[in-house]
């Protein structure tokens, strides 16, 4: 594991960008694991100049992204589809064909993990993996629980997580209380993992997750097994590591 810290939210990124940036470039069909939330936001903005400034080319990158919440529709502005869209793939030449999100208007939700989790085989794997961090370790929706849950799940949210996502919704009674996630194994797959956290607020659940023990309490803990994995943070993030 490779920890940088970066300046402050902007810088994180760029570096978090420029690592993106790279992958594409060296492997310009290659499989790319999307995350939503805040914290990615700032790195996709910096994608879609890279785009603008004709360094970047999306137009054979596949994607897969971690999560989406159950019950929304696509045309919600709170699901995950719209948000990458919104953030990303509208602004960039990327092959819509070639994205790929859990289905959260599917009722099924045995039927749609299956799916999903065959998906993400079929692609080969994701060749770099974009993650956030939530403040209780989450990664994708792999909330705190007894045993790392393995494949593509369907999760009940934790209230800590609700209370983290009521400030996208009017009320927070609007805010789902399930989603669609990738499982851990289904992220430890990743060739490359890369994560990005910022904020004082995350300070000890990075300390948590990167240098204490892995345990399934805090599901990011689990990363410290992967062979390669970047972690960017922010000083703020990163102030007590």
């Amino acid at each position: 594991m490779r920890i940088i810290k970066a300046k402050d939210y902007a810088d994180m990124s760029r570096k978090a960008a420029n690592i993106i940036a790279a992958q594409v470039i060296l492997k310009p069909d290659c499989v790319l694991g999307l995350a939503t939330g805040s914290t990615p936001i700032g790195t996709y903005k910096e994608l879609i100049k890279g785009y603008e400034n004709g360094d970047l080319d999306f137009s054979l990158v596949k994607t897969a992204n971690l999560d989406e919440y159950r019950g929304l529709p696509k045309s919600n502005d709170q699901s995950y589809d719209y948000f990458m869209k919104d953030n990303l793939f509208n602004h960039i030449n990327i092959n819509f064909e070639n994205l790929n999100i859990p289905n959260g208007e599917n009722p099924d939700a045995e039927a749609e993990c299956a799916r999903y989790e065959a998906v993400v085989k079929a692609l080969g794997g994701q060749d770099l993996q974009l993650l956030g961090m939530g403040h209780n370790g989450h990664i994708g929706f792999n909330e705190p629980a007894d045993e790392f849950v393995k494949e593509t799940h369907c999760v009940d949210l934790q209230e800590s997580t609700i209370q983290a996502n009521k400030r996208f919704f009017e009320k927070v009674e609007d805010v789902p209380t399930q989603a669609y996630t990738m499982g851990i194994n289904t992220i430890m797959q990743a060739k490359k993992i890369l994560v990005i956290v910022s904020g004082a607020d995350k300070a000890e659940i990075v300390k948590k997750a990167f240098f204490g023990p892995v345990t399934p309490q805090v599901p990011a803990s689990i990363l410290q097994m992967h062979p390669d994995v970047v972690v960017v943070v922010d000083e703020a993030a990163g102030s007590l590591i």
